[in-house]
């Protein structure tokens, strides 16, 4: 009797940890979740990686999709719904650092519109202000009904920000043809 109980127990035991490695991934040390929900809608898991400073790991970032795709121009361009989940996976990063880095990457991605972005820009930065410590979770997504980017820490929303034109910039950052880390942006692309 001891003997089915202990097999039933394991049984159970490995039909759990299945359906748990199901449900999400590991990238560098940090579990990241196959599928985010985002105002009722599921967004699947495009694809993730790390992002790396002077050989030391930043954060760890995915990007979810309605609709899995390898193409960045045509993410880029998409009205539907999507996502960067960012996860802090280093105590040296800060609220200056993070923005410093934004700021970099919509220079690379907006080009000639920088400027006409820079209130929303701000607008970001000022949403990410706030101290940042390791396992700090952000969500940057994309609502195609009111074209506004809602902005997350830790499941608490920030704000939104208006515009497809922003979002595009923004998502530009990390898939355009000049994004801040091209090994970040093929893994991002499931590549």
């Amino acid at each position: 009797m001891k003997k089915i109980l202990l097999f039933l127990t394991l049984l159970l035991s490995i039909q759990f940890s299945t359906v748990s490695a199901q449900t999400q991934i590991e990238v560098n040390g940090v579990s990241v979740p196959r599928k985010i929900e985002f105002q009722g809608k599921q967004l699947q898991l495009n694809g993730a990686g790390g992002r790396s400073k002077m050989w030391m790991e930043v954060y760890v970032q995915a990007l979810y999709l309605s609709q899995l795709s390898q193409d960045p121009q045509f993410i880029i361009d998409s009205e539907t719904e999507m996502a960067i989940r960012i996860e802090i996976t280093s105590s040296m990063v800060s609220s200056n650092k993070l923005t410093k880095a934004m700021n970099t990457g919509f220079e690379k991605s907006a080009g000639p519109q920088l400027e006409q972005l820079r209130p929303r820009i701000e607008q970001l930065k000022s949403f990410l202000s706030d101290a940042i410590t390791e396992k700090d979770v952000f969500i940057l997504a994309y609502n195609p009904l009111d074209q506004n980017v809602y902005v997350s820490k830790n499941e608490v929303l920030k704000g939104k920000i208006p515009g497809f034109d922003f979002k595009k910039a923004l998502f530009g950052i990390w898939l355009s043809d000049k994004p801040v880390d091209e090994t970040l942006r093929k893994h991002l692309l499931g590549q």
